[in-house]
Parts: structure tokens; sequence; C-alpha cells
């Protein structure tokens, strides 16, 4: 979702010297009655589901919202919610039937045609919503998002209205994996006010989950409510979450500790070495779906003439992941040995291992490739990351370190903030990054297609460097055309060893969800998205 345009990493909203002046949820205080409090950033857009893609808005969004699936919380497996069935006969064509009785918050009840009117305003290039692609694989979107000129068509032709539970989906290929898509908050079902009073309805969304929108201050505060007409059996354990805003998650943490919050789900690195004996016990670190990378700008010649592989391989095998994880993360990151998730597990496709020696500390062997490759270009290579987040600077600073110290020129590597996380986003999306920027990747849904195309198809909404291999594409269009799981997900891992194979990208940890709350606290919990299962939690 998070990310991508996903960046799935919790990031500060201003710089963070503001901090030290008090700003951000400093001094609030923390929730009380069964109402509590946690740390949160400002979303980077309105909290419309299609044109939300990163972390802090998708948040919100998976508490208002529920669609016709819901991973679950402990698992990440995506199982039935609105949707009492999706049948197909051969995986291009689906018959969608939803459940009886669901309503909207403001009583409108949820129909068929709520998720194809969603739908076709998230797909509608006139819309420019970042999540319209998860709409690309419906028949008729290449006329409402044309990759160039005007739209043809105002809706996509695959999508069709039964009655009021029923609607049938036509894809443009076969995706055996489509119905295991639809919990991610793109297709969320919309009421009719966003259509009719869109200003309104973004001022204070109206949605279908176990919470409400009560209140928002941006730079603040998000006041959400539990919804007690909410028909899930998913139901909020506790009357409400105050979502508060902070621009260091050091603040944050402070905070925890003073009595003014009740929940960070984002421990600063710097505070990992006291946080078990400062929580007592109260201190959460658990797997999640989320990997680092190094990635690079292939619209620079530098890094796409022939040889370019052998440098990025050989950079690859001059950082110490390890120690780095170790001690700077303590543990919270693990090395990366491919270019997925450990969630996924074997089945789902995760190859630990696939990275091999490139993925080894070898200074010798770096050494060696980087000069087989023509060297680094102009002489050093600069590593670009938003300074607005605690972490990354000490990251960045440590892998530098290992590059200068493996390659045996302290000017080999050093590293390049950027303000803000938006200004950061800016640049990568106007193609000014020159050499490697941080890039992080946190699962949509729990399959490994979400790992790879995303990120390395050409073209596709989150490949930032444009990197582009046919063979890469051929292998990722009739691994979603397999109708075997098990096919489908051996051939994505052909495809990933293509990504491994030309190192489009330098894997470097996974991470984990971090998270500390108060002693109001119980039952809390991080799903396998790294996100605080918020309708769980008790609060006294």
């Amino acid at each position: 979702m998070r990310r991508a345009s996903h960046t799935t990493w919790a990031v500060c909203t201003a710089a963070v010297v503001l901090a030290a002046a008090g700003c951000g949820g400093s001094g609030t205080g923390a929730a009380r009655g069964s109402v509590f409090s946690a740390s949160w950033s400002d979303p980077q857009n309105p909290l419309e589901p299609a044109n939300t893609n990163e972390v802090q808005g998708g948040k919100v969004l998976d508490m208002i919202f529920r669609g016709l699936k819901r991973y679950d919380p402990r698992t990440g497996r995506a199982m039935d919610m609105l949707a009492q069935r999706i049948d197909t006969t051969d995986s291009q064509h689906f018959r969608i039937t939803l459940r009886d009785g669901w309503t909207f918050s403001n009583g409108e009840k949820v129909t068929a045609r709520s998720f194809v009117d969603a739908w076709n305003y998230g797909a509608s290039l006139k819309n420019n919503q970042k999540n319209a692609y998860f709409f690309g694989y419906i028949d008729g979107y290449d006329k409402v998002h044309p990759e160039s000129g005007a739209q043809s068509a105002g809706t996509l032709s695959g999508l069709k209205v039964v009655d009021d539970r029923t609607f049938t989906v036509r894809l443009n290929q076969k995706f055996s994996s489509f119905p295991d898509t639809l919990g991610y908050a793109a297709f969320a079902p919309l009421p009719r006010a966003f259509f009719t009073d869109h200003a309104a309805w973004l001022a204070k969304p109206v949605g279908n989950g176990p919470y409400t929108i009560d209140s928002y201050t941006r730079g603040f505060q998000m006041a959400l409510r539990k919804w007690g007409a909410y028909p899930g059996a998913d139901k909020a354990r506790n009357d409400g979450v105050n979502l508060m805003v902070y621009t260091d998650n050091n603040t944050a943490y402070t905070d925890l500790l003073a009595g003014n919050l009740d929940l960070v789900d984002d421990v600063p690195a710097a505070q990992l070495k006291n946080v078990r004996s400062d929580l007592d016990g109260r201190y959460i670190n658990s797997p999640a779906g989320i990997i680092q990378t190094l990635a690079f700008p292939y619209y620079d010649k530098d890094w796409s003439r022939p040889g370019a592989e052998k440098v990025r391989t050989g950079l690859s095998m001059a950082i110490n992941r390890r120690q780095i994880t170790e001690t700077i993360f303590r543990n919270t990151r693990t090395p990366a040995t491919d270019w997925t998730s450990p969630v996924l597990g074997a089945e789902g496709g995760h190859q630990a291992g696939l990275c091999g020696r490139a993925c080894d500390y070898d200074p010798a062997g770096a050494r060696k490739l980087v000069q087989e490759g023509g060297g680094l270009p102009g002489g050093q290579v600069t590593i670009t990351y938003n300074a607005d987040s605690g972490s990354h600077r000490e990251w960045v600073d440590a892998v530098c370190n290992s590059i200068n110290n493996a390659l045996g020129n302290d000017k080999a590597c050093i590293g390049n903030p950027v303000g803000t996380f938006a200004d950061f986003r800016n640049q990568i999306g106007r193609h000014r990054m020159t050499g490697p920027f941080r890039s992080g990747w946190q699962m949509d849904y729990p399959l490994i297609q979400n790992f790879l195309q995303p990120l390395y198809y050409t073209n596709a909404s989150s490949n930032d460097g444009k990197w582009s291999d046919k063979g890469f594409d051929r292998l990722v269009d009739r691994a979603n055309a397999e109708t075997d799981t098990r096919r489908s997900v051996a051939t994505f891992q052909q495809a990933e060893r293509v990504v491994r194979d030309q190192m489009a990208a330098v894997p470097l940890w996974y991470q984990n969800g971090s998270a500390g709350y108060s002693q109001r606290l119980s039952h809390v919990a991080l799903n396998p998205f790294s996100v605080p299962v918020y309708n769980e939690i008790k609060a006294g």
C-alpha cells in the first residue's frame, strides 16, 4: 500500500528539528476511558481508498472500511468478508456475490453498485488515483486509463452489476490470484455521498468498517470512534482511538514513557537497547511483510550500461548486513537473502538464500566485481534518503561506512539526505536520482506477485528506477495466468531469479514490526503488515 509510490515506512511530516520545540503529539495527554491514543503521521493524500498508497493513510482505511476480503490479522490469509462467494471457471471471468445486511455508517446499504462505482472511479484517468493500476487487469482499463492520450471510455467494460448483491468481473487475462487481492483498500466500496458531495466526504470520510471518523485536525490528531451498529464479526473491543500526529518517533516514545501516549508502533532505533526494560514486557517485535532495498536509477546511463550489474552486485557484497541489523536495529531487522519476505513462507514463494554469495559480506569479492564492472560511476556513489525519519541517517551512514571499508576508499560512498519524505518522493517521481536510493516495500497482500510485479515489471507504478527486462515480464504474465497455485508461485520464483541475476535492486533486510504500549492496554498485536490490530485492543 503502501508505498511506492508506496512507501511503506512510517515517516514524519515535518522537519525533525520541530520536535524539540514540542510539536507533534507531545503533552496532549493519553486518552482515558476505553478510548486510547496511538502515534501516527498525517497521510500524504486525502483518504480516498484508490488514492492512498502509504502506511499512515492505510491504517485509517483499514479501520473505517471493509472490502470483499480481509487479511487475517495473524496469518495474513485472505478471508471472505463482504464476499459471500467469488466464483470462476476459468480465472478470467468472476461472479461475485455479496453478503446481505451490510451498510455504511450513514445507513446506506452496501450493494454491488457500491463496488462497481468505486472501482470505476479508481481506474479513471481523470480522477488521477495513485492506486489506479490495481484495476489494470479488468477489461477496458486501457480505455479508461490509457498510457498516453485521453481516455475514450468512462467506465470499465469488464464490470457489470447484475443485481443489488451480485456483480461480474471480466479480466483482460487470466489471473488466478485475483480474488486474494480484493482485501486491499483500493477495492473498498464507496457510498453515494462520495460521488454526490465529494468535498464533504473528503472532509469527513464515511465507510463501512468498525470505526467512524469523529474529527481530524491536520498536524494534531484524528479521532476515531467505535461504530456501534457495525455488522461485522470483528467489532471494536474499545470505544475508539485518537491517532496523535508526531514528527519524530523519539518524541512519541518519550511520551509513551511519560504516560502521555498509549501506543507507539514504530520504536526508534536509538531506543531499542532499552525498550524491554523501559516497558517491562510491553514490547512487541514480530515478523512483517516488509523489505528494505537500495533501488537504482536505470534512466541514468551509468546504471544501465553493460557491466553495471557487476557494480551493483559488488556494492551488495560490500554491505555487512549482519553487523548493521545487530548493532543499529538490535535484531528488529533480519538480513535479506531474497526480494520477498519470510512471512510468505516457502509455499507462498519465499526463497531463503536465493541471493547467495551476492548478499554475503565479501570485501575482496566486492572490489573485484566493482572493478570488473568498470568502477563506481564518477568514482563515488551517493545513497539518497529522506532525513525526516529518525533511523534512516544511521543505517545509510552505516551502509556507506561498510562500502568504504570493503572497497578501501573512505569516499566511495556518501549519504545524500533530502529534508522531507514528500521532497524525497517528488525527486524520485521526477527521475532526479543519480545513484542508489532508499526503497522500502510493505506488502499490499500476502502474495509473491505483490513483491515482484509492482516493483520490477516494465513501467509498473512502483518501479521507481524504471528497470525493465522482457524475460521477467513474460514470466510474470505467465505466472498470473496459471490456474494452479503451485505452478503460479514456481513461475514467479523464476521471475525473481531474473531480478537476482541482474541485481535489479540490492536487498538489505526484512523488517519486523515493533511496538510499545502503556499499562492501560491489553491484547495488543501487530498484523503481518506491521500495523496494530486496533479493533482487538482493550483499554482500561
